[in-house]
């Protein structure tokens, strides 16, 4: 009989041909940077945790990447006996193997007992974490374990960092006990359906679908989709369109838009859908200039990069809190004359005050504030006006000033090659052909340029890649807010300017 790990067991959870394939064909399993950023994040909590439950540093670790499995079982057995705290102690019973996070000694009825906590990077209890506690505790409990309780830590996104490397009150234990002990027969039946699934020779046949994405994102999906039909016109380029949708058209065996009837859509919908079929622009030039005549100049056109932390390094932040590092904006006078303005942090310390005293004074006190989605700049001002009292007037003032040319956009142009995304990475090439993010040095989008920074702030970065990163970063966010001038000056219909 095959031994399963937990982590194949939650594969059969999302997918039978995931669980087939991650044991028969791990060679074709491709991690997105997402995912394997995840990855990354989760190993960072577990040590983190390591030293909330044992802050005098008197627990074992087992490691099972060095020591083998035959050894880390053996091991963590011998430490049962002990009244030590165990680290990824590892069981292997019932056809399943796991490895606990956390293992704690404690003691009932004069007996030895152990409670099992389990930690994740998320921010609350989800299902497939339920599932996870429930085949932990049926190994350990299998390989005779004395198992008392079984707990699920997950991080406390209102928690605030007091420094000096002080995490406590990071995690939130929830108790899963009850639960858990109850779903035995649950889990034997997973891995009977695992060891049927596994047995046959032929992979299973399931078509690719919402499921692919949860709860993980399946690092075998281009396999699985390769040779599926592809609609010329996807469904899911429909904005606004919800995954449930999406599952009963493809349920009546509908995957394009040129069979979606116009009925189910709404106005937005069937704007993309008419100029997606008929390769045409949709524009209307005089409502957008209508929307922006109100607004005069000098204007500003103003765009953030942030970075947020699992575990906060900066006293005063928040687990998962965005931090603005940087800042770029552009000053179009009333003369026609373009200005533009930057403030970068890669000292590796919290840029935040800074970054509100230059924001102040580059905006000025009076002009429209132009950004793209406004509710991600105006969030990050309202959290620094909070953080720094002091500062509150003029940065709220900033906000009041604040025009958001997304929804112009949304409502005004389309172009087919946006594929239902006004995203300014689709717009700006849509409408200003000649601007082009991927023509662009190493950091082309948000994400990149966070992966920049941690890399710029590392304390192994060398002083020349860190100049590197800092051009690349400064390249990157002043195309975001020119794009926002050109865009302005296109639905503004001032194309006589020169800029």
């Amino acid at each position: 009989m095959r031994t399963f790990s937990k982590s194949k067991l939650m594969a059969l959870r999302q997918c039978p041909k995931r669980l087939w394939l991650e044991v028969h064909r791990p060679d074709l399993r491709e991690d997105s940077a997402a995912t394997e950023a995840s990855f990354q994040i989760g190993y960072q909590v577990g040590d983190i945790a390591q030293k909330i439950y044992d802050p005098e540093g008197l627990g074992a670790l087992i490691d099972v990447q060095n020591e083998g499995f035959e050894q880390a079982f053996a091991r963590s057995k011998a430490l049962l006996q002990s009244t030590q705290p165990i680290f990824e102690a590892g069981f292997s019973a019932g056809g399943a193997l796991a490895f606990s996070d956390v293992m704690l000694p404690a003691q009932k009825d004069g007996q030895q007992v152990w409670r099992m906590v389990e930690v994740k990077s998320a921010t609350k209890v989800k299902d497939y974490h339920r599932d996870d506690v429930a085949v932990q505790a049926f190994i350990a409990q299998s390989a005779g374990v004395a198992l008392e309780s079984i707990a699920l830590a997950h991080i406390d996104s209102s928690w605030v960092y007091p420094g000096d490397e002080d995490y406590r009150g990071l995690l939130k234990e929830n108790d899963l006990t009850a639960e858990a002990f109850a779903r035995t027969e649950e889990v034997q039946g997973w891995i009977a359906q695992a060891q049927s699934i596994v047995a046959e020779t032929d992979e299973p046949v399931m078509a690719t679908g919402i499921h692919c994405d949860k709860p993980y994102e399946c690092g075998f999906y281009d396999y699985c989709n390769r040779d599926e039909p592809k609609p010329e016109y996807p469904v899911y380029w429909l904005p606004r369109i919800s995954a449930t949708k999406i599952q009963n058209l493809a349920a009546q065996g509908v995957d394009d838009l040129s069979d979606v009837p116009d009925d189910l859509l709404n106005v937005m919908q069937q704007r993309v859908k008419q100029h997606t079929l008929a390769n045409t622009v949709y524009f209307d030039a005089a409502g957008a200039a209508a929307d922006l005549a109100a607004h005069s100049l000098p204007a500003y056109f103003l765009d953030f990069e942030t970075i947020q932390f699992a575990v906060p390094i900066w006293k005063g932040t928040r687990p998962y809190q965005m931090i603005t590092f940087q800042f770029s904006l552009h000053t179009l006078n009333e003369d026609g004359q373009l200005k533009h303005t930057g403030f970068l942090d890669l000292s590796g310390n919290d840029p935040s005050e800074p970054f509100a005293h230059a924001l102040i004074a580059a905006c000025g006190e009076q002009g429209p504030v132009y950004v793209y989605n406004a509710g991600f700049e105006t969030a990050r001002i309202r959290e620094l006006a909070a953080r720094y009292p002091e500062l509150s007037e003029p940065l709220l003032a900033i906000n009041a000033r604040v025009v958001d040319l997304l929804p112009i956009a949304q409502a005004r142009y389309y172009h087919p090659s946006q594929h239902g995304s006004w995203s300014i990475k689709k717009v700006l090439p849509a409408a200003v052909p000649e601007l082009r993010y991927d023509a662009l040095e190493g950091v082309q989008d948000g994400g990149m340029a966070m992966e920049a920074f941690l890399e710029a702030i590392h304390p192994d970065s060398s002083a020349e890649r860190k100049a590197e990163i800092e051009q690349q970063l400064l390249a990157y966010c002043q195309l975001d807010t020119y794009a926002m001038v050109r865009l302005w000056q296109v639905f503004a219909g001032r194309t006589e300017m020169r800029l």
